[in-house]
């Protein structure tokens, strides 16, 4: 994955956010549109397969959705915060309110409804 350094953390394509503790309040909590956060390592194989998926959707849905990575590996404390027992694990925040979780690795389409349901849903 090539990733770079921005002001918000690193990104990988220009439309899959890798975050941190100290940046995830501002990239997920607080962002403006609705945010699925995946927690991942580069270890597992998984999480690899499930990343070109998670780059091909933040490109369909634009500026309606935000992807956010956060590597539990370099960051433990945020996988603990939100009880993360297994990778890859998918995180879905809207308006700062966690709305689900899922474990293991969705296929591309489950994904995309769970993404258009998302963003239907009213602030």
């Amino acid at each position: 994955m090539n990733t770079h350094k921005s002001s918000g953390g690193s990104v990988s394509g220009g439309i899959v956010y890798r975050t941190s503790t100290s940046n995830f309040s501002r990239d997920v909590l607080q962002s403006e549109v609705p945010v699925l956060v995946d927690f991942y390592a580069d270890w597992c194989g998984p999480c690899r397969m499930l990343s070109p998926i998670l780059e091909r959707l933040a490109g369909e849905f634009g500026g309606r959705i935000r992807i956010v990575k956060v590597n539990v590996d370099d960051e433990p404390q945020l996988a603990g915060q939100y009880s993360v027992n297994s990778i890859p694990t998918l995180m879905f925040v809207k308006s700062g309110q966690i709305l689900g979780k899922s474990a293991g690795a969705p296929s591309e389409a489950s994904l995309r409804q769970i993404l258009n349901q998302l963003t239907s849903i009213a602030a």
